[in-house]
């Protein structure tokens, strides 16, 4: 959902989107958005560069101000080339995608190599899988169960983790973050 209008969304839900030093986002997945304590915080801390506002003001009895809606890092915070690994990222590297059925439902991880055999939890060892396939391969192997992923687990890069989640776009944006979202898209003719 595209919200185009503030005034009237409680202050809880009119986060400012984070960008870094060069106006791209610090994450897409998920999203990097401060509270709006925080982002007025760092404008009066002078950590940050307010690039746009919602159409809000916030008061004081001595000030008043727009309430940032997108704000910019004055120093430049070197991206990491390869992503945490976490369950969602897992989820978002696989496509939110049971590796062994396709489904989408009720999903969990798995171990290729089950722990129990000797299996490791890391990026190349562990897939999506729904739950039916998780019970279903238990702790066998691939080939005595006869369940092998689609694709070989690997280590995602940051870049296909932000490709990916194209496909899964946030529940909320506001209007005035879109200009810096999805740089890559392409422009309508």
């Amino acid at each position: 959902m595209i919200i185009t209008e503030s005034s009237s969304v409680p202050l809880e839900k009119c986060p400012a989107l984070v960008l870094n030093a060069d106006y791209r986002p610090l994450s897409y997945y998920p999203l990097s958005l401060w509270c709006w304590q925080d982002a007025v915080r760092d404008v009066f801390l002078d950590r940050v560069t307010i690039v746009s506002v919602y159409d809000r003001e916030i008061r004081s009895p001595s000030f008043k101000m727009k309430l940032p809606s997108v704000i910019s890092l004055k120093k430049y915070i070197k991206p990491s080339e390869f992503p945490n690994f976490t369950r969602f990222n897992v989820f978002l590297r696989d496509k939110f995608t049971c590796q062994y059925c396709e489904s989408s439902k009720n999903l969990t991880f798995d171990h290729v190599i089950p722990k129990s055999r000797g299996g490791v939890t890391c990026w190349e060892n562990v897939v999506t899988a729904c739950c039916v396939c998780n019970v279903k391969k238990g702790g066998k192997l691939p080939h005595m169960s006869g369940m092998f992923p689609k694709l070989k687990p690997k280590k995602p890069t940051v870049e296909e983790l932000h490709d990916n989640g194209k496909f899964f776009p946030p529940n909320f944006l506001h209007q005035s973050w879109l200009d810096y979202l999805y740089w890559d898209v392409k422009l309508e003719t």
